[in-house]
């Protein structure tokens, strides 16, 4: 949970005159010259008692101090917007389902589980009262159907974040509509959501989230070129996207991304196999086309490393050759194979070994890098 608001000296005032009735000392408060006087710890203003449950820092506390009182209830159920319970072990299902309606003003909530508890009904619960709901993870709850999906499609249509990765059994039809109602999406993870991942899904977000920024497809492996290169011409402020493990993409995908997106700052491409030279040089020739358009120059290569490829994931794909890997190596300044930054991943190509960013030719730039890097 989060409270900004500083503790005033009313306060201040309040507290000490707590711990005084609590059996310690009298004291009379200061603050404009009047007396406050409380006798309880249910007597607490609501800015004291958020600032003390923000400081405390564990949302099991803030569940325990929702109960003590319809006062605090209430104080809290306003105050609080960001609530985890991905630390809960048992019955997670049937406290969503109780805490729902205590906390109306919700805007972030993990519900991130290590073994499946949630049901579609405490998804329902979240759908029927928290719709200030922005962010929303959902991650390995393996019993959710599709009624949690059209629960939220309804309940909470002005979400930014959701993570639904392993939630197996959501059908590409439930996902089509929470995209149809849910059009504010910038970050969206829907890693082996083998059966919500299709052609036909990634069309109707194409369709319907031009704000997003962020897709993790991991395999996924029904998808194909198809539904990237919708994807790319529907969504171009993607930074992030993951295609590990989408066996059935080609070159075609990753040069609709070159062309469609360009802001991508990280491309994941782990075991696509049918990658081929074709798309490493066309990535490398959208970064030079760029450069040219904005007047880059080589006094500027601080600003194409802020700005193109920092991330490239290409793992396993076997047909790749070095003359084209260095392309694009060359081509992002972010990209880099040195141990220290280590952010272009060619681990299973054996032939990819000769590939090295400027870093591994001129060492004392990679210790220059790292400290430039922590100087922010």
């Amino acid at each position: 949970m989060d409270s900004t608001k500083p503790l005033t000296g009313e306060l201040n005032d309040s507290f000490d005159t707590l711990m005084v009735s609590s059996g310690m000392e009298s004291r009379q408060a200061q603050n404009a010259g009047t007396e406050t006087s409380l006798t309880d710890w249910k007597d607490l203003p609501m800015e004291l008692l958020l600032r003390i449950m923000s400081i405390v820092g564990d949302d099991r506390v803030v569940i325990v101090a929702s109960g003590v009182c319809t006062g605090w209830r209430d104080a809290l159920g306003w105050g609080v917007a960001n609530l985890s319970l991905s630390w809960c072990q048992d019955h997670m299902n049937d406290l969503v389902i109780s805490l729902a309606h205590k906390f109306t003003k919700l805007q972030v909530l993990s519900l991130r589980q290590i073994r499946p508890q949630l049901e579609d009904s405490g998804v329902e619960a979240v759908a029927n009262y928290c719709h200030d709901l922005r962010e929303l993870d959902l991650s390995r709850s393996f019993r959710l159907s599709d009624r949690s999906l059209y629960a939220l499609a309804d309940g909470c249509p002005h979400l930014t974040k959701l993570n639904i990765s392993g939630c197996s059994n959501f059908s590409d039809a439930a996902l089509v509509f929470l995209t149809s109602q849910c059009k504010d999406l910038k970050c969206l993870n829907l890693c082996g959501c083998v059966r919500a991942a299709s052609d036909r899904a990634l069309q109707a977000i194409a369709c319907n989230c031009g704000q997003l920024q962020s897709l993790n497809l991991g395999w996924c492996d029904s998808i194909t070129d198809k539904g990237v290169t919708s994807l790319a011409s529907g969504c171009p402020e993607l930074r992030a996207v993951d295609l590990c493990g989408c066996v059935l993409i080609t070159d075609e995908s990753v040069v609709a991304l070159a062309d469609g997106c360009p802001h991508l700052r990280s491309l994941g491409l782990y075991y696509c196999q049918n990658i081929t030279d074709r798309a490493m040089y066309s990535l490398a020739a959208n970064s030079r086309v760029r450069s040219q358009g904005r007047g880059w120059g080589a006094a500027k290569s601080k600003d194409r490393d802020r700005d193109g490829l920092a991330n490239l994931n290409i793992s396993q794909c076997t047909a790749l050759t070095p003359p084209a890997v260095q392309a694009v190596c060359d081509s992002f300044p972010a990209l880099h194979t040195c141990p220290e930054r280590h952010s272009l991943i060619i681990s299973g190509c054996l032939s990819l070994t000769s590939v090295h960013c400027a870093c591994a030719l001129h060492p004392h730039r990679a210790g220059r890098a790292i400290l430039s890097n922590h100087a922010y």
